[in-house]
């Protein structure tokens, strides 16, 4: 009877910890919401909640944005072309990844601390450093591709060669506009940023289409369309640059010349070789990180344009993009969760990635079901009866919404914890094995035809995914 009633009034103490563990979780979001309806932003919980909110605006315009840019688009090239057009913005990603390696995540961790510190001419100094590394690589990389691109395109044996030429001022642009958001992230000017992907998404949806159109109207060859296509979509990024460079100079302060203080003495504190040993360091670090990332989300089209017919890799793309336009929407309560995540330790931080994985998991659950049903019709009225052969793959990729939200929030929650190398170790096994798969299983498939091998492609990629999901939530629990 004693240690009946013992085992009892522990459930009771343990249930009433559970029951204020969870009141102060909801007095925290309660908190956050009315900050947001009141727009009280004052003191470091309302810069980090600001800034969240600001992220998260950010990232559904983006995604949103490139959702209906990738259906217009789609649809006024139809898969052949669009196949092309894929293959063709899938190897300049990579090659502009070589020119990234992480510059922009060092600028804006590195600018960030000591601007918190009010060292200005060490800010600078870290900003400049980074950016001539940044600009080096941009050269070398947009060399590389120039002196590549013939090769490549007879490799594939498809007509890319002048897409990836003219993909060399796409990511000199790109680059240009990344260093800049870095500078402006490190400042705390995520409004800025908002206001700027607004003005890209827009541009993207109006002039790369009619650049599209206005090939098709003069009847251009294939090879001649898709240039004409990367060329206005440099020309946004162009402007979406020089917009941010003009609110870059105006809003970072820091960046400014300073008078010296004394005769002689120089504004800008120049990085010790103990700093630049570090920041190399850490750029090392995050190289392989960004490298993998990249790999990871575009060595499957790489790999389907040596293997399979432009159509098919139209397809691919395609089902795929409506993917990764979904996910984010379904977790986007894990960009919004970092601020919390990151004051929270122990037990209060199980219960809240306990309660936000289960609502995560149920939207993916119900939008899973729902495209499992109707895809026909999905893929009839986004991109019309030319791509009825993606039905099939999209009802394939839409295992994939059952993980890449919960990746999103895993990795809210690693990144919170300050625990990236764990992300990182786990990437690089999860890039290795997606390209072994995607090798064994296409080249496996390739004999009983080209949608057979798409086919292994998707096979591989959710395979990858959910090994890399899996990582996530086993290393948590070590």
């Amino acid at each position: 009877m004693k240690r009946k009633n013992k085992n009892t009034k522990t459930e009771k103490k343990l249930k009433e910890k559970i029951k204020k563990k969870l009141t102060s979780e909801e007095k925290d979001i309660k908190d956050i919401w009315r900050r947001i309806r009141k727009r009280d932003f004052s003191g470091n919980t309302g810069l980090a909640i600001k800034n969240s909110l600001y992220q998260t605006l950010t990232n559904v315009v983006a995604k949103g944005g490139s959702l209906i840019f990738t259906i217009i688009v789609a649809r006024l090239l139809l898969p052949e072309l669009f196949g092309l057009y894929s293959l063709a913005l899938s190897t300049i990603i990579i090659f502009a990844a070589v020119s990234e390696l992480g510059v922009g995540t060092a600028l804006t961790r590195f600018v960030s601390r000591f601007l918190g510190k009010r060292k200005k001419a060490k800010a600078k100094a870290y900003t400049f450093y980074l950016a001539k590394i940044k600009f080096f690589l941009t050269i070398f990389s947009v060399i590389l591709l120039l002196a590549l691109s013939r090769f490549i395109s007879d490799i594939y044996q498809k007509p890319i060669f002048l897409a990836l030429l003219a993909g060399a001022f796409y990511i000199i642009f790109i680059q240009t506009l990344g260093i800049f958001k870095s500078v402006l992230i490190a400042s705390n000017s995520f409004k800025e940023i908002f206001h700027n992907e607004i003005i890209l998404q827009a541009f993207r949806v109006i002039l790369v289409p009619l650049a599209v159109l206005l090939s098709l109207k003069y009847v251009l060859t294939d090879e001649k369309i898709l240039f004409y296509v990367f060329i206005s979509l440099s020309v946004v990024y162009l402007i979406a640059a020089m917009r941010l460079v003009l609110v870059t100079i105006k809003k970072s302060e820091f960046l400014k010349k300073e008078k010296p203080k004394k005769a002689g003495q120089t504004s800008l504190t120049n990085l010790t070789k103990k700093e630049k040993k570090g920041t190399n360091k850490f750029l090392i670090a995050m190289s392989v990180i960004v490298l993998s990332g990249i790999f990871f989300t575009n060595i499957d089209r790489v790999m389907l344009g040596y293997f399979v017919q432009a159509e098919f890799i139209g397809y691919y793309t395609a089902a795929l993009s409506l993917i990764g336009g979904i996910y984010p929407f379904l977790g986007f309560t894990a960009l919004v969760l970092l601020p919390i995540f990151s004051r929270m330790k122990g037990k209060r931080l199980e219960i809240a990635l306990k309660k936000s994985r289960n609502l995560i998991f149920m939207l993916s659950i119900t939008t899973f079901i729902f495209i499992l049903l109707f895809a026909p019709v999905i893929i009839s009225i986004i991109y019309g009866s030319e791509y009825a052969l993606a039905i099939n793959i999209l009802r394939l990729f839409s295992v994939l919404l059952l993980f890449l939200s919960l990746t999103a929030l895993y990795q809210t929650y690693y990144i919170s914890q300050a625990k990236p190398q764990k992300i990182a170790k786990l990437l690089i096994i999860s890039t290795i094995l997606n390209i072994f798969l995607n090798y064994i299983l296409i080249t496996s498939l390739l004999p009983y035809g080209h949608l057979a091998a798409v086919y292994g492609a998707g096979t591989a990629t959710i395979i990858s995914q959910g090994v890399y999901l899996g990582g996530l939530v086993f290393r948590r629990k070590k």
